[in-house]
């Protein structure tokens, strides 16, 4: 068979090459930018947590005392054990006079007290109500910008959209990273060495687990 006879066949399959090589690097790169800041805040704080004894946290804590008017306590009705949201009116009045946001988060009801535990990325806060008195009392612990993105890198009491953008930001990896894949196979031939640091890549943590971790 004659060279021109086979020009048709590799022009074709070069300009499949060039097609999926064009696809993969715009993929690649969109998904790069999408992960960037995402990857250095997880990047950093995964160094944070992993020497989190090494790291002094200094808390520092917000003590508030006040009085619930008597119109605002009566709107609190007659529950008397269980979890509900505080209505309305009293999670209105208390986001006016304390440093707090209520919304609906459930709070703990008994005939003595409604107690509402408020977690939050890097620190926690409580506040209870006496309900005979109408006396509030709101504490709130920060333990620092560490503290604060080393919780959001667990998800910890971070709310519903900070967990969609972690499975977002995941997504996003996944493709960075399966495109990358494939742009390593279709560039393995000029560069030898992708393959052994690919095995690497896999061996190096494959062995730490195996010897190191029981």
């Amino acid at each position: 068979m004659s060279a021109s006879s086979n020009a048709p066949d590799i022009a074709a399959r070069q300009q499949r090459r060039g097609f999926w090589l064009r696809t993969l690097h715009s993929w690649h790169w969109i998904s790069s930018a999408i992960c960037l800041v995402g990857m250095l805040l997880f990047a950093i704080t995964g160094v944070t947590l992993n020497h989190s004894s090494a790291i002094e946290a200094k808390p520092h804590t917000l003590n508030r005392k006040v009085e619930m008017p008597a119109s605002v306590l009566r709107a609190l009705g007659t529950r008397e054990d269980g979890n509900a949201p505080l209505p309305g009116t009293v999670a209105d009045w208390l986001g006016d006079v304390l440093p707090v946001s209520i919304g609906k988060q459930n709070a703990e009801w008994s005939s003595d007290e409604v107690y509402l535990s408020l977690p939050r990325p890097g620190g926690d806060a409580w506040l209870s109500i006496d309900r005979a008195s109408g006396a509030v009392e709101y504490e709130r612990t920060t333990r620092g910008w560490i503290a604060y993105l080393n919780d959001l890198h667990k998800g910890r009491n971070a709310g519903t959209a900070w967990r969609w953008f972690i499975d977002v930001f995941a997504l996003a990896c996944l493709v960075f990273c399966i495109t990358g894949l494939f742009l390593l196979q279709m560039h393995a031939r000029q560069r030898r060495a992708t393959w052994p640091y690919v095995a690497l890549g896999l061996a190096l943590p494959l062995l730490l687990a195996l010897l190191f971790i029981h």
